[in-house]
């Protein structure tokens, strides 16, 4: 291959083809759907999982367990990671969280683990908290502070349009 093979046959700006146009330009009469047929008819539109009358993917690909879309996803941090992040005397908030890029992604809720140790005096402000990561947290001379935990489908939908914009 050679580097000028590399745009061969490539137009950036190519005509539309204009299609019914009479036998010289190559699609009259049937317009490129050939005879008959239900890909000829207007208003044919076919279903993005047909498979040509088969028996369809997702019917033949066994389904097990239970999806529960009403689940809570929890994203889980760690004492020891706050004390690295943050300063004594900060406030541990959800927002404070995702500018430092402690709590990532999409998720419901936020606990707070025990695992590690903590040396600063911080307030914390999360959903859920282990026992361990309660009594870590006053003894380093921090206070907690619960957020109500359940949110209405709508009030997810306003917040995720809320962080987006």
């Amino acid at each position: 291959m050679q580097l000028n093979d590399i745009h061969r046959g490539i137009t950036k700006h190519r005509n539309r083809k204009r299609i019914g146009r009479g036998p010289g330009s190559g699609t009259g009469k049937t317009s490129g759907r050939g005879h008959k047929g239900h890909k000829s008819r207007s208003g044919y539109s076919r279903k993005p999982n047909f498979q040509g009358g088969a028996m369809p993917m997702f019917r033949r690909i066994p389904k097990r367990g239970f999806n529960n879309k009403w689940s809570v996803t929890v994203f889980a941090v760690n004492v020891a990671r706050l004390n690295e992040i943050f300063n004594d005397g900060d406030t541990v908030t959800l927002e404070a969280m995702a500018e430092k890029n402690v709590a990532k992604g999409t998720f419901d809720e936020v606990k707070i683990l025990g695992d590690g140790e903590i040396t600063k005096k911080l307030t914390v402000r999360a959903h859920r908290f282990s026992k361990s990561a309660e009594e870590k947290i006053t003894a380093a001379g921090g206070t907690i502070d619960k957020i109500p935990a359940k949110r209405t489908p709508d009030e997810r939908v306003a917040d995720l349009k809320k962080a987006k914009a």
